[in-house]
């Protein structure tokens, strides 16, 4: 999940979602059409991610150019291991591989394995074949004592990624190709873990700190050139990459553009190629570019209104759906949000819910609109005096901050003159949101990006454990009543058992609950959106990766 400075949060691929990342998303790719304009991102059509006509052969020319893209941030490091942040692992993602990898939407397959996991019936013991000819960017093969420490590394450095393998009991090496990964329990998204980045131990080893920010070594397709943090980062086509396809493209500079008017002209202009992220004040204005287009699709992600329930007024459900009744979340997303994103109903992104067939029509009865009256009369009979003085913390992101300001002057219109919404820089808000204290917040609004399945987000949301308690969970929800420790108890229960129709039984309860008790009133659901200039070809925004330049479904060159 990520802790993105940006907006995403902690563990790694999911988290604290502010780029419109990161995160996970439709199963159908619900990509805007790449430019083939079949949704697959592939010229040809024909799947292999090739562009028709421009003398590529198999994907191995060395005539696609040179790219430059335009983030929002700037990477902090480049170590799987221990970063923590979207622009980070944009890079990291380039240079790094995982045992397997995703395909143009959210199935998983080989990359550094030669093949599926096998599994024991338990779903608690899953051994697998390394590739014969994968090798790291120095030459030696990766072998599965690599892949024992990439997995081991997070827990035993006691890193905030350790939540994302601390399932795993022990990694036997029977050889240097196998590896036999033994579970605490039968953690049924597992197979999501296996795309985590493996790293070559000796490397890593002689030196961590080089490792991180000057000498990051993996087995991908690029290989890491040079960086100015806050300036750029660059990195090459590796020419002796073992794996298919090699790269079209001879190098990517990525640059950093904070200032989102700034990065649409320099996507006007031509100083970058590809642009992350369009506000959805700037939509029309990138349609306007007569040589871009944006490609966009949505995220694996969650962004809500979540409830202190822990300490304050917002421990009675009443309040809590007081509030829900003093505004209208629907309205507040389609003024500050679309067209950059879309109203999401439960903590599960769209495409999650479509493929594993949860009903998210129930969720939608849930969330109430706007009614001043009824939030009074609720008000009043929980007791709670019209001096009283609510704090609502949001972090520094604009979509986010009208969020909390709708919820402000809907608490005023209600007879509330006290309101603070209070918009605080990364690390003061990430310290404060999970304190649980009433004088820190009552009310924040925060995001989630994570790998695709329901584990992602509910036992990080909702969780009474040591991964999560004043780690990600900001609500303290679980220990408010009877109820609350039931339901949350689900998700812990859902995450250590490998039956899908008995995952989702559970997983359905306890989101249901969540919902009645309005622990959170989940908001919206992020675009990977891109301006993309047309001499691009063969782009892939991605809903869990944010994007693809070589895979196995497409192939970037640029063609000025």
């Amino acid at each position: 999940m990520t802790k993105d400075n940006n907006s995403q949060l902690i563990n790694r691929r999911r988290m604290l979602q502010g780029l419109g990342v990161a995160g996970i998303a439709s199963v159908a790719g619900c990509s805007s059409g790449g430019n083939g304009g079949d949704g697959s991102g592939n010229q040809s059509g024909d799947g292999s991610g090739n562009q028709s006509g421009d003398g590529s052969d198999g994907g191995q020319s060395s005539q696609g150019g040179q790219l430059k893209m335009g983030l929002v941030k700037s990477p902090l490091e480049f170590d799987p291991i221990v970063l923590n942040d979207v622009p980070s692992e944009q890079v990291a993602s380039q240079i790094f591989e995982g045992l397997y990898e995703y395909n143009e939407s959210t199935g998983l397959v080989p990359a550094l394995a030669a093949s599926e996991a096998e599994v024991n019936d338990e779903g608690t013991v899953y051994t697998l074949q390394i590739e014969e000819n994968a090798t790291f960017q120095n030459g030696d093969p990766v072998t599965s004592e690599d892949v024992k420490y990439s997995f081991e590394a997070p827990v035993n450095e006691e890193t905030e990624n350790a939540s994302e393998v601390n399932m795993i009991d022990t990694i036997d090496t029977p050889d240097e190709k196998t590896v036999v990964f033994n579970l605490s329990y039968p953690y049924g998204a597992f197979t999501t873990t296996l795309a985590w980045p493996i790293v070559p131990k000796s490397v890593r080893e002689e030196d961590p700190d080089a490792f991180s920010t000057s000498m990051p070594v993996g087995s991908g397709p690029f290989q890491f050139d040079e960086w100015q943090e806050g300036q750029y980062v660059r990195i090459s086509r590796y020419d002796d990459y073992w794996g298919e396809p090699m790269p079209n493209l001879s190098g990517v500079e990525f640059v950093p553009v904070e200032e989102a008017t700034t990065r649409v002209t320099t996507l006007r202009q031509g100083e970058n190629d590809i642009i992350e992220e369009i506000p959805p004040q700037l939509y029309s204005t990138v349609e306007q570019i007569q040589d871009a287009s944006i490609q966009e699709v949505p995220g694996i992600g969650y962004f809500y209104l979540a409830f202190n329930c822990a300490n304050g007024p917002t421990t009675d459900p009443l309040v809590r759906e007081a509030v829900d009744y003093c505004f209208d979340m629907d309205q507040a997303v389609s003024n500050y949000v679309e067209p950059t994103g879309v109203r999401q109903y439960s903590p599960l992104p769209a495409a999650l819910a479509d493929e594993w067939g949860f009903d998210v029509g129930q969720w939608e009865q849930i969330p109430h609109g706007k009614d001043i009256n009824q939030a009074q009369s609720l008000f009043e009979e929980a007791g709670v005096s019209q001096d009283y003085s609510w704090r609502i913390i949001v972090p520094p992101d604009d979509k986010r901050e009208q969020i909390g300001v709708t919820v402000s002057n809907g608490l005023q219109e209600a007879g509330f003159n006290n309101v603070e919404v209070q918009r605080l820089d990364w690390g003061a808000f990430l310290e404060q949101y999970v304190s649980g204290n009433e004088d820190d917040y009552n009310m924040y609004t925060l995001g989630w990006s994570g790998t695709p399945d329901p584990d992602a987000f509910t036992y990080y949301m909702f969780g009474a454990t040591e991964d999560t308690l004043g780690v990600t969970d900001g609500t303290f929800y679980h220990n408010s009543s009877e109820r609350a420790a039931t339901a949350t108890e689900k998700f812990v229960q859902a995450r250590e058992m490998a039956d899908q129709e008995q995952r989702k039984q559970l997983y359905t309860e306890g989101i249901t609950t969540v919902l009645e008790d309005r622990a959170h009133l989940p908001a919206y659901n992020l675009k990977n959106s891109f301006g993309v200039k047309e001499y691009v070809n063969d782009f892939a925004e991605h809903p869990v990766d944010s994007f693809h330049l070589t895979s196995n479904h497409n192939n970037v060159s640029v063609n000025k």
